[in-house]
């Protein structure tokens, strides 16, 4: 057995073998080795070493697996495609690659470039030489290296002049990337240079450049050491030197880019808190303006302040392009300090209506398609204000054997506006942050019909901000959040279904949630390779209700008709992905979520419950079929209940995500966790959170498929139970009872999922 696998290894690799289709003279690059010799002075590991110096070899050579050039190999077999956009050649770009041929071999020059970038890190001295060595029908490089100790950075000297400039440069200098004893480094000098252009672009110096910074080295003082000398260079413009502030700043807002010149008259044009609006069409409030730039005339030049002024009128969404031009003002004086800018902006389309045609499918065993209609207003009242109406209607039906014609109907709308400011009645707030901040303001109605059972009638207001302080951290706030909840149509065979099961009755109450709720996320400032993301969420309803109604018992109180919720709930989590060798992450998420319902509420509102399971959550398990607690839910349970969910959650995902091509990825994934009540009027004793909480955790693994399409992600995870928080304590784990040769086996425990996006 073992010789004919031996013989058909043989065969598959000759068959695979690339040689026959070289062009007559050249061989296959396959890398690069370094040689490296270290002389006695040298602290710095071999690894590194090495490792500085590949990233200065070049070509890049074919990727490899198991010893054969496979992706050559199919660049070769598929062939030359007759059209650049063809399946063809989209199976050639994607499953092979071009053969790098021994002609494109540079050794020589590619010593040098080596000697070179050591030297540019500290290296001095340290020598190179290359060669090449032929096997079969492969090139390899060699290269021989000599490195000499690293010199360090002895002293920082600044060669001073009376400039305006110069006097900038030494306020600065503080937190200089170059300090006395590190490791000279070209990079770290040139890193510098920007550092030194970007804080003096904040203090009113337009024009200087970074090359106008001179650094020089000298390397004759001994004990492998360096002093550096920095400079600005002798022949700079004269405006270098100078500080500019703002004279003048006109905005032209119905910009076209299908102008062949700039338009810089000020003919026509309004003034409003000192800015030049050329708007002849009365389009837009000046006050829209005035908001999103964040400087004023007179003031010093501050790139940091350009850059806001940018991103707010990017982000506003009624302009399709913003550019500016800078330019100084030398009407009366050439030796003016003084800039003019001009912002061209150009509208988007005012209004548009978008039809959509929906398809879906859903953790909760329920399928379905879904109509709907979008009209936007980019600039409903002339301040950049978004006004959206939205429309729909839907159904779904389900293919679980346990809801089998519990199909549901929906239909519903939804009008809102997005305000480009904090809109808070009797307060003008004014703020210059890089992020505009918004005012969110909408309100909706659902008819929703759950076939043979009941109508629910939902209404909802919301009045929210949104503002980000930095790119690292997120708010929203809504401190109105009203939804009202009314049941109607409630049928025969439901209210017999009451008889025997009194609990029902929570899908037909009446309820009303009004609150306030708070969301925060951050992002530590962490290495490229790695990510991490905290979020923090509260959500208020019914305590200023409850003060005033005095509510003390479950469904005591009401206001509009209707008993209104009274809960706390707090949510916590952290997802952080780490980058391993070969392009694989590592990635992982822990949610915490507890919901406190107290006085006039037993249990959170079922459209704020926690649920478990499915596609983004424990995967082995599907939506509606794991917890609270060690309960199990029947098909009963599935069919009645509007949601099968819970006052408390805890959720924990591992996954390792392996890209095999840029098209394809693959994962091994580990979920864990459950959900709780807090009372047990709905599932009984099982559901109740108790001190034994963690022996009721629910354990699922599987793997996954990743298909990336650049625009859209597609993903297919196959998830297994491992561990069953119902089955009896003690034979929970279920590692045992795995038998993938089992039908019965595989109907059950086999939970296949698709979804769009990865699960975290």
């Amino acid at each position: 057995m073992k010789k004919l696998l031996y013989i058909f290894g043989l065969i598959f690799f000759s068959a695979c073998s690339v040689q026959k289709y070289l062009p007559e003279g050249e061989r296959l690059y396959k890398g690069a080795e370094i040689k490296l010799t270290k002389d006695a002075g040298v602290k710095q590991r071999t690894k590194p070493l090495k490792s500085l110096m590949k990233s200065a070899i070049s070509p890049k050579p074919n990727k490899f697996f198991l010893g054969q050039p496979w992706k050559v190999w199919w660049w070769y077999k598929i062939g030359e495609p007759k059209r650049e956009k063809g399946f063809k050649a989209f199976l050639r770009n994607k499953l092979g690659e071009p053969p790098v041929l021994s002609s494109r071999v540079k050794t020589a020059s590619t010593a040098e470039n080596i000697q070179s970038l050591m030297e540019n890190n500290g290296y001095f001295k340290t020598t190179v030489q290359g060669d090449t060595t032929n096997f079969r029908y492969f090139t390899k490089a060699i290269y021989i290296a000599q490195v000499k100790p690293q010199y360090s950075i002895n002293e920082i000297k600044w060669v001073t002049d009376s400039s305006p400039v110069m006097k900038a440069i030494l306020r600065i200098r503080g937190r200089s990337l170059l300090q006395k004893g590190d490791p000279y480094s070209l990079a770290a000098i040139k890193a510098e240079r920007e550092r030194l252009d970007l804080r003096l672009k904040t203090r009113g110096y337009y024009y200087f450049n970074p090359d106008y910074l001179m650094a020089y080295a000298d390397s004759t003082i001994g004990d492998r050491k360096v002093n550096l000398y920095l400079n600005i260079k002798k022949d700079i413009p004269a405006d270098a030197k100078k500080a500019f502030s703002i004279n003048q700043i006109t905005v032209y807002p119905n910009y076209s880019l299908n102008s062949e010149t700039l338009d810089t008259s000020d003919i026509g044009s309004t003034v409003y808190e000192g800015i030049h609006i050329q708007d002849t069409l009365k389009k837009y409030k000046p006050s829209l303006f005035a908001r999103s730039i964040t400087y004023d005339t007179g003031s010093l030049y501050n790139s940091r302040q350009q850059n806001a002024s940018l991103n707010r009128l990017i982000s506003l969404g009624t302009f399709k392009f913003v550019k500016n031009r800078f330019e100084k003002d030398s009407r009366n004086d050439r030796d003016s300090n003084l800039l003019n800018v001009y912002y061209y902006l150009t509208p988007a389309p005012k209004k548009s209506l978008q039809g959509q045609v929906d398809g879906f499918t859903k953790d909760n065993n329920y399928m379905g398609s879904q109509v709907s209609l979008n009209y936007l207003n980019r600039n409903a009242f002339r301040g950049g204000e978004q006004l959206t109406i939205k429309t729909y209607g839907g159904f779904e039906t389900s293919f679980g054997d346990s809801l089998k014609g519990n199909n549901n109907l929906r239909l519903g709308g939804n009008i809102g506006i997005r305000l480009p400011r904090y809109a808070i009645p009797f307060f003008d707030i004014r703020e210059n942050n890089f992020y505009q901040p918004n005012t969110s303001i909408s309100l909706g109605y659902e008819w929703y019909r759950k076939n043979l059972f009941y109508s629910r009638n939902a209404f909802t207001a919301n009045y929210e901000f949104s503002w980000k302080q930095s790119i690292r951290s997120q708010f929203r706030l809504a401190p109105i959040s009203l939804a009202y909840i009314r049941a109607t149509g409630v049928t025969d065979s439901f209210y017999k279904q009451i008889a025997a099961n009194p609990s029902l009755l929570l899908n037909i109450y009446d309820e009303v949630t009004l609150g306030t709720t708070f969301n925060y996320t951050f992002t530590p400032r962490l290495r490229a390779r790695n990510k991490l993301l905290y979020t923090f969420g509260i959500d208020l309803s019914g305590n200023v209700a409850g003060l005033i109604k005095g509510a003390k018992e479950f469904r005591e109180s009401k206001i509009f008709g209707a008993p209104f919720a009274q809960f706390v709930k707090l949510d916590l989590g952290a997802n952080f992905t780490k980058r391993l060798s070969g392009n694989i992450d590592w990635a992982n998420r822990l949610e915490l979520g507890i919901g406190m319902p107290y006085n006039n509420s037993s249990l959170l509102p079922f459209a704020k419950q926690y649920t478990i399971g499915g596609a983004s959550s424990i995967r082995g398990f599907s939506t509606r079929s794991l917890g609270p607690g060690t309960y199990k839910p029947t098909a009963e349970d599935q069919r009645f209940y509007q949601i099968i969910g819970g006052d408390f959650r805890l959720l924990a995902n591992t996954e390792l995500r392996v890209p095999f091509s840029k098209l394809i990825g693959g994962a091994v994934f580990v979920d864990a966790g459950n959900i709780w009540t807090k009372d047990t009027i709905v599932f009984g004793p099982q559901s109740k959170l108790t001190k034994n909480w963690f022996k009721e955790i629910a354990v699922a693994s599987g793997v996954g498929l990743r298909v990336d399409l650049t625009f859209l992600l597609l993903r297919f995870d196959l998830g297994i139970p491992l561990r069953k928080p119902y089955l009896p304590d003690g034979g929970r784990w279920v590692f045992n009872k795995i038998d993938f040769g089992s039908g019965p086996w595989r109907r059950e425990n086999l939970v296949f999922n698709i979804a769009i996006g990865l699960p975290f």
